[in-house]
């Protein structure tokens, strides 16, 4: 047999056929384990499963072929948008609101515990301050506040938080601009008109891709186990309505959770914006809201008291003012006032701090202690007779005292005038605060100089006067007793005088002790 062009023998030359069926296996081959390097194929090939996938899906939302929003997609939306609707204006301001946080935390809590919250409003304490005194009324509010605290375990602060964080997702979902996503199917359709009836068109899905994308990002939050009705109640009676129609509320979470499962959206917007590997995020709400409502009611109980306290101390200071003035009306410092505090606060400093006293005491000085009680003074001391010279010296050191205070309180109050020594440069430092920091360090060194003068002359006068009454106190009893011990000759020093002196001694100790109790207000501040 000749071996010429007989079977598997090698002629040297090849078979174009057959070479080309070798690269074609070959190329196949290859394809198989390397067509993965080439990402343009392999973004068409997801893509392609990905309108696969579109298609078998029960939901005629997007056409592949054309990247096109189908009615169906608006139809579904709109379902929605007509039960929450009248959520999004009911609900306007709830993100912001506290009352909301407030009934959200209550609401939670058991009978007792709310009894106990009601006791902490100022309404309660005050009706508790009638029959209370200041210390016993702190301590029935500390051992309330304690129980109130102790209210808030770990389970019913998580509880509390994940109701909370749910009326975030909800108010998340209702304030998704449906409207907006809708108008773009139909032009025509007015807002929250739930009449209407929508004539929605298909169109360009790209103009919808970034609606879907947000709508996404809340999607997977919609849970069917969450305790919406408990939501919803607490929200009926913060609008004394019902917000949303419960049992159409449950088909909407049906519904989304039968999308999400099929990722439907997921899988358009890959396929809308050809981004195979689109992933949504979605984050959760953690808000903690407690803490900062227990921080108010604490603080809020706090306040009430402070204020009830000082309307109990003003009060009281009227009353002394009227006891020793005849009016709560008094002003006699020139510089030191609270009309020179304006241009102080301007600036954020806290100014002169012992106006009132400051002016108290300078009316006190002048208007009887230079008239009425020297007048005392002289007559006890230069006509009486004392039986022990220790007494009578110190009466006459602390009524000395006094009367310098009302020289020195003089001078005090001109060196704040604007051509005096401290109110020029008070002067010079506030022209320059705007634009040189050690200006204002200047003026606070200035004010905290000047209040602690002020201080020390409020100090020094409420120590004298304290020793003057107790010595004119001394002195009364005296004068009723026989024979008498401190004074021996009451019979001469009652002849230096018009007014009656017990009278006369009883009169001006009153009025230096209802002084004295004015002053301690001030006093115990510094």
């Amino acid at each position: 047999m000749s071996a010429k062009g007989g079977p598997g023998l090698n002629t040297g030359k090849t078979d174009p056929a057959l070479a080309e069926e070798e690269t074609g296996f070959f190329q196949k081959i290859l394809s198989i384990f390397f067509h993965g390097m080439d990402p343009e194929r392999e973004k068409k090939r997801l893509l392609k499963d990905i309108a696969k996938s579109l298609k078998k899906q029960k939901y005629k939302f997007y056409k592949t072929n054309s990247s096109e929003a189908l009615p169906a997609l608006a139809k579904f939306f709109f379902d929605i948008y007509k039960i929450i609707g009248p959520a999004q204006v009911m609900l306007e301001h709830a993100r912001a609101s506290n009352v909301l946080k407030t009934l959200i935390i209550e609401n939670s809590l058991p009978q007792e515990i709310r009894e106990i919250r009601q006791e902490l409003e100022e309404e309660a304490i005050r009706k508790k301050a009638e029959t209370m005194d200041t210390k016993a009324l702190a301590n029935d509010l500390r051992e309330k506040m304690i129980n109130f605290y102790a209210s808030f375990k770990g389970d019913k602060v998580k509880e509390i938080d994940s109701t909370y964080n749910l009326l975030t997702i909800f108010l998340n979902f209702i304030n998704l601009d449906f409207y907006f996503f809708l108008k773009k199917f139909d032009s025509g359709l007015p807002e929250r008109d739930f009449v209407y009836n929508p004539k929605f068109e298909t169109i360009n899905a790209e103009y919808i891709s970034d609606d879907l994308k947000d709508f996404l990002e809340v999607l997977p939050l919609m849970s069917r186990s969450a305790d919406w009705d408990g939501l919803f109640d607490i929200l009926k009676t913060y609008k004394e309505a019902e917000i949303v129609n419960r049992s159409a509320w449950k088909k909407i979470i049906r519904n989304l959770e039968a999308v999400e499962k099929e990722q439907v959206f997921e899988l358009m917007v890959r396929h809308i914006d050809k981004a195979p590997y689109y992933k949504p995020q979605s984050y959760p709400p953690n808000e903690k809201i407690v803490e900062e409502y227990l921080n108010k009611v604490k603080t809020q109980s706090e306040l009430s008291v402070q204020k009830i306290l000082n309307e109990r101390q003003n009060k009281k200071v009227d009353q002394l003012l009227k006891a020793v003035f005849g009016t709560t009306a008094i002003s006699r410092m020139r510089n030191y006032t609270e009309k020179e505090n304006l241009k102080f606060s301007k600036k954020m400093l806290g100014g002169y701090i012992y106006v009132r006293p400051l002016n108290y005491i300078k009316a006190f000085l002048l208007d009887y202690f230079k008239r009425d009680i020297k007048a005392l003074m002289d007559l006890l001391l230069v006509r009486g007779k004392w039986s022990t010279n220790l007494m009578s010296q110190q009466l006459s050191e602390a009524f000395h005292t006094v009367m310098e205070v009302s020289d020195k309180l003089i001078s005090f109050d001109e060196t704040l005038a604007d051509e005096g020594e401290r109110g020029a440069r008070i002067k010079q430092y506030m022209g320059r605060s705007e634009k040189d920091k050690n200006a204002m360090v200047a003026l606070r060194k200035i004010l905290k100089e000047t209040n602690e003068e002020a201080l020390g002359l409020i100090q020094v006068t409420a120590q004298n006067l304290i020793v003057i009454g107790k010595s004119l106190k001394l002195v009364l009893e005296d004068y009723d007793k026989k024979p008498h011990e401190l004074i021996t000759n009451w019979k001469e020093v009652e002849q230096y005088t018009e007014k009656d002196i017990k009278t006369n001694i009883t009169e001006i100790y009153k009025r230096i002790y209802y002084f004295i109790q004015l002053l301690q207000f001030y006093v115990k501040k510094g």
